[in-house]
């Protein structure tokens, strides 16, 4: 057929076509389609690729495609990576979709990193570490061995554990190595702090003794409890000590000295904790940076001021039963902020700024569970058989590790945890060294550490 003869009859079924109803176009096409060979086919096919298939993260602006994508989850990001090297780019860079991902993981933000691919690979490695928790495989275990005799006391900071034991003699280990850095002969330890130059311990001979790392030689000795010391917390700037002991009271000490400042008293029970800490909210009765003083036993949680007052009163007493007949267990957290403890009840959760209970967390089974750290997004807990990780958003656990049989301790403190920062949120740095630490039977020390990242 002519060319020119071929347009007139193109014109001529075209407006024909037009004029059917879609019911009639579709079996004209399909007709049509039966009557053609592969070389119309294959044609037709390329043809409403063309047509029907819009690359739209292609042709949207960049602020309309990172719109989209915020409404989808990351799995199916990750998916939707594979479709093109144009769309992996343009997923990649979008900053607040992978920067919410990891929040919800449960990851700490640095909002200065500007890299637009950095969220991604940081979400990429949150998601691993989250799956290893949640299978169980984001620990292993390890073993300090070099006590005679059963371990008391143990406290950890920096990379390094102190403990104390009943062979007369107090060991510095590097958690990394498991090198034993100092060993001294000290006096049967109940309670263990310590710093770069000095160690403070509290005994079961009623005294509390400052010993220097490098010579072993005792600088100072505390005389003045009738029963064993079973906490010690000190702070150079206010050159003050403080203890608290199975006599019921706490005393505070000058820590260059070794004279009593005061004697706090009030308990009723043994005081199993006490704490120095800097106040970081503002109320009635204290200022942000004012040193406060907490101090625990059985029953109840007190707070005192930090000064020379003798006889000084109590700000105020917390429980979690007016009738006593719930216990705490011997474990407190406080931060400046909250307040934190566990009894057979659940996790109690105070305002410091007003005393007020903000939250009671109540875990399945949680009659026999200890608290060990308490943050913004996590918390470690324990019990006689496992380690837990506590989502404190959901409040739910999403994760264990199993514990050996190790030695109980009614004062809590033959075991501890290790590293505190990550309970504030993963960020990929803080996820390493020391998780928890425990006295065993057969005097060793049972680490639980970080698995490095696969």
């Amino acid at each position: 057929m002519e060319k020119k003869d071929f347009e007139a009859w193109l014109d001529n079924i075209s407006i024909t076509f037009l004029s059917l109803t879609d019911l009639q176009k579709n079996e004209t096409l399909d007709h049509l389609i039966s009557l053609s060979g592969a070389v119309q086919l294959r044609h037709l096919s390329n043809n409403l690729e063309i047509l029907l298939k819009r690359d739209f993260l292609k042709l949207l602006p960049l602020e309309l495609s990172f719109y989209l994508l915020k409404w989808l989850d990351p799995q199916t990001l990750l998916t939707c990576c594979l479709v093109s090297k144009q769309w992996n780019k343009v997923i990649s860079a979008c900053t607040e979709v992978w920067q919410t991902a990891c929040k919800n993981l449960g990851w700490q933000i640095d909002d200065s990193v500007q890299d637009p691919l950095h969220w991604k690979k940081v979400y990429l490695k949150a998601i691993l570490r989250m799956k290893q928790l949640k299978d169980h495989e984001a620990f292993e275990t390890s073993s300090l061995i070099g006590h005679s005799a059963r371990v008391y006391a143990l406290y950890y900071k920096d990379g390094l554990l102190c403990t104390g034991s009943d062979d007369l003699s107090a060991k510095l280990w590097d958690v990394s190595t498991g090198q034993c850095i100092y060993g001294i002969q000290t006096h049967t330890c109940a309670a263990v702090k310590f710093d770069e130059q000095k160690l403070v311990t509290g005994s079961f001979d009623n005294t509390v003794a400052c010993w220097e790392w490098s010579s072993g030689a005792k600088t100072q000795h505390f005389r003045g409890h009738t029963g064993a010391v079973f906490s010690v917390d000190y702070n150079d700037e206010l050159d003050i000590l403080v203890s608290g002991s199975a006599d019921f009271t706490v005393k505070v000490w000058a820590l260059s000295t070794g004279t009593c400042l005061n004697t706090l008293t009030g308990h009723t029970e043994w005081v199993t904790k006490v704490v120095l800490q800097k106040c970081k909210v503002k109320s009635l009765m204290h200022s942000p940076g004012d040193f406060i003083l907490l101090s625990a036993d059985k029953y109840e949680i007190k707070i005192w001021p930090i000064g020379r007052e003798i006889n000084c009163k109590c700000l105020k007493t917390l429980s979690v039963s007016e009738d006593r007949s719930i216990s705490l267990q011997p474990r407190l957290h406080f931060d400046g902020k909250y307040i934190v403890c566990s009894s057979a009840l659940g996790l109690y959760q105070w305002d410091f700024a007003s005393y007020d209970i903000l939250r009671v967390i109540k875990p399945p089974d949680f009659s026999n569970v200890s608290l060990l750290g308490f943050g913004e997004i996590f918390a470690l807990l324990f019990d006689n058989r496992y380690l837990y990780i506590m989502d404190l958003r959901t409040e739910k656990l999403i994760s264990r590790w199993p514990l050996p049989e190790y030695r109980k301790s009614k004062r809590g403190s033959s075991f501890l945890a290790g590293e505190m920062s990550w309970l504030n949120g993963l960020n990929g740095q803080n996820d390493m060294g020391l998780v928890f630490a425990t006295s065993m039977p057969d005097h060793s020390i049972h680490l639980v550490l970080w698995k490095e990242h696969g």
